[in-house]
């Protein structure tokens, strides 16, 4: 009896490592935002509404430009889009640093740079250009990883950026960050698509417009774009507002910090088990659990008396399903279509996510200056998660007639 090898070739072991550098190193910083709301309103004048628009914003840049790099790295190299992407959020993160970064500036730097940015360096694009190496059997659980090193740098980033807000005060800390996404530029170069000779499935003739047309004639894909809008408003009402809510109950600002870092270290695990257990069971079933699952975790949070324990416990809680619902979401896109298209079809549902990442940072910011709290925010993505356990039940795991015929 033989054991299929995990790793195909090496290049496919060079882009699983510089492929996880990326994400650690531009999830770590695109995390800690929401640490900084206090010193931009004192220093910069910017109400929390404003910096929860320029988030969204962010989060907006980030889906709309995800598939146009996904389409770059299809058709040139993913080390080409995720490079040319760096050098937006590079600019982004120095500009804030060293200005202009007041008034509309302020949106320009951390709302858009820093969006087009995220659009190819965070999970969506590293992660596609790793499923491209590796067949069907092992594909979810390589992209897993990728998830679960993100996730490392959720958990350390928000203890580094805490200390060293408190210690070197926030302009410091971000000329670290500038520092560290340069880093992240050269480690991408080796985040490198197989070459001909390394592609594990068969030539394809079909065309980009093809590719995009069966995509949205196939019911399944409409309702896994949909039911990601829910994970983009979760998750970004959480990493952007939790830390002022839980000082508005009057927990303190370590305990903000903590809460992050609880997710990036839950995530981990969550990451690792939810790529395990899509070559075991039904990803939809995996999805469906995980967002009925994160509306329990939010009403234990918001209707539990606050304490620092109740606190940590939504952290890790919450960071457990975090971002598990990527390897199954993405593992659905690349088992319906396969894999030459997967930067941009993936890219496409992931701009989904970051349309519910805008709702879920901006009206998180409008309801706590509207009504003097949060409460609005967390209802509404209560709702969401029930809408979302139901909404991926109906979808059909099985690759489209024309892989099927190929």
């Amino acid at each position: 009896m033989t054991t299929e090898k995990f790793f195909k070739s090496n290049t496919a072991l060079i882009t699983l490592i510089a492929a996880c550098g990326v994400v650690f190193i531009s999830l770590g910083v695109r995390q800690t935002f929401g640490l900084f709301f206090n010193d931009f309103e004192r220093d910069l004048e910017v109400s929390i509404t404003l910096s929860g628009l320029a988030i969204g914003i962010q989060m907006l840049m980030w889906g709309l430009t995800g598939p146009i790099f996904g389409a770059i790295a299809d058709r040139y190299g993913g080390h080409k889009a995720i490079m040319l992407a760096f050098i937006f959020y590079t600019l982004g993160i120095y500009f804030l640093y060293s200005g202009p970064n007041t008034g509309i500036f302020f949106q320009l730097d951390l709302g858009i740079l820093v969006g087009i940015g995220l659009g190819g360096t965070a999970i969506s694009i590293p992660m596609s250009i790793v499923g491209k190496h590796f067949p069907l059997s092992n594909r979810t659980i390589a992209m897993s990883f990728v998830t679960a090193v993100g996730s490392f740098g959720y958990f350390i980033s928000p203890i580094f950026t805490n200390f060293s807000l408190a210690n070197n005060g926030w302009i410091n800390t971000l000329y670290y960050f500038v520092v560290f996404l340069l880093i992240g530029l050269v480690i991408s170069y080796f985040v490198k698509s197989p070459s001909v000779s390394e592609n594990l499935e068969k030539p394809s003739s079909q065309t980009t417009f093809q590719a995009l047309s069966e995509a949205f004639k196939t019911k399944s894909y409409i309702l896994l774009t949909s039911g990601f809008f829910v994970c983009g408003f979760h998750i970004t009402l959480v990493g952007t507002h939790v830390p002022k809510y839980v000082i508005d109950r009057g927990l303190e600002n370590w305990t903000a910090a903590a809460i992050l870092s609880l997710i990036g270290l839950f995530n981990i695990f969550g990451s690792l088990l939810s790529g395990y257990l899509s070559t075991k069971i039904s990803k939809k079933i995996i999805l469906s659990s995980i967002y009925f699952l994160r509306g329990i975790s939010i009403i234990l949070f918001i209707f539990l008396p606050a304490s620092n324990l109740n606190a940590f416990i939504f952290g890790a809680s919450f960071g457990f399903l975090w971002l598990s619902t990527v390897p199954a979401t993405s593992g659905i896109v690349a088992h319906l279509f396969g894999t030459k298209y997967l930067g941009l079809l993936y890219g496409i549902v992931f701009l989904s996510h970051q349309v519910g990442s805008f709702f879920g940072a901006y009206l998180g910011g409008l309801f706590h200056d509207l009504y003097g709290s949060y409460d609005y925010a967390w209802y509404l993505a209560i709702a969401l998660s029930v809408f979302a356990a139901i909404i991926h039940l109906p979808i059909k795991e099985e690759a489209v007639l024309r892989l099927k015929t190929e």
